[in-house]
């Protein structure tokens, strides 16, 4: 039963819900309180095989190590960086959910830190062999995608198979990223879950 789809308007939507949702490809976005629920007809994801590109230039800056990578640490900062936005779907109730996914262990964050504080960071959702990507943020050049080059290093240590960008930008196709049509997305999620 899709539970999710009845959820619209709420201060915080269930953990439940959200884990129903994400094991069906489906996820929330948020405005004003009022929830939408999306499912692509293309699917963004990133490789966790040697397809995974690191662009030349930030290869020299990874060995500079202008951050400190640390993981699960500052979960509720993250999304608010993440939400420093013109126009963002981060709301008080996302905001709210997800934190709650991360008290349950089901949400992780991965933060770019130096002696001025957090400077960019990203969190998703992990279920299974599966990585949900949610959002992104810098507040220092490179500090975004270093903690994507970090995640990935994580993920293929946990033996993660997806990681699942919802969709495709100019940004992470740098990376590898590519889109796979919807009804292939469902083949590697059902696989990536059954750990």
């Amino acid at each position: 039963m899709r539970l999710y789809r009845e959820i619209t308007a709420v201060e915080k939507i269930p953990s439940a819900i959200l884990i129903e949702a994400y094991t069906e490809g489906v996820f929330p976005m948020s405005e004003d309180g009022e929830i939408y629920w999306f499912q692509p007809k293309k699917r963004g994801l990133i490789p966790l095989d040697d397809r995974f590109h690191i662009p030349h230039g930030l290869k020299r800056v990874l060995k500079r190590k202008p951050f400190e990578v640390r993981f699960d640490t500052a979960f509720r900062e993250v999304m608010e960086g993440c939400s420093e936005r013109d126009e963002t779907w981060i709301d008080p109730v996302i905001k709210e959910s997800y934190g709650s996914l991360f008290d349950e262990g089901f949400a992780h964050s991965v933060e770019c830190w130096d002696e001025e504080g957090l400077q960019g960071g990203l969190y998703g959702v992990r279920l299974g062999r599966a990585f949900f990507g949610e959002s992104m943020f810098s507040r220092k050049t490179d500090a975004s995608k270093i903690a994507l080059v970090s995640l990935v290093e994580w993920l293929r240590e946990k033996g993660v198979i997806l990681l699942d960008t919802q969709w495709m930008t100019h940004h992470l196709r740098t990376f590898g990223g590519y889109e796979v049509p919807a009804a292939e997305y469902q083949g590697l999620l059902r696989e990536a879950l059954k750990a």
